[in-house]
């Protein structure tokens, strides 16, 4: 049944297709030209105004993208820090030891 369903939504493409063919080549006045046109402008208005909205949504989008991609670089930088930091603190610790167990040999 689906298969059937496709292919019926497939026929219906298909004569949508052929009939807005024939409309076009069935044009015959001038005032049917005058009316084609009208309709093709208003489309073409149309698709301006869609592709500026989608335009402005795409330079938000990649702003947004390169505010996350700072924030990020950001936040590994401070883990780095905060590694660093982490590592030192071992180190320290290490030596610490390090002095305690050869203090408490040497008693």
């Amino acid at each position: 049944s689906a298969q059937i369903a496709d292919l019926q939504q497939k026929l219906l493409d298909a004569d949508n297709g052929d009939r807005a063919k024939q409309r076009w080549d069935s044009i015959a006045t001038i005032l049917e030209a005058k009316c084609a046109l009208k309709y093709l402008l208003g489309e073409l208005v149309s698709s301006k105004v869609q592709e500026s909205k989608l335009q402005s949504s795409l330079e938000q989008s990649q702003a947004s993208c390169s505010d996350v991609q700072k924030m990020l670089m950001e936040e590994r930088n401070h883990t780095a820090e905060l590694e660093t930091a982490f590592q030192n603190q071992i180190l320290v610790q290490e030596q610490q030891h390090q002095e305690k167990v050869n203090h408490s040999t040497w008693k």
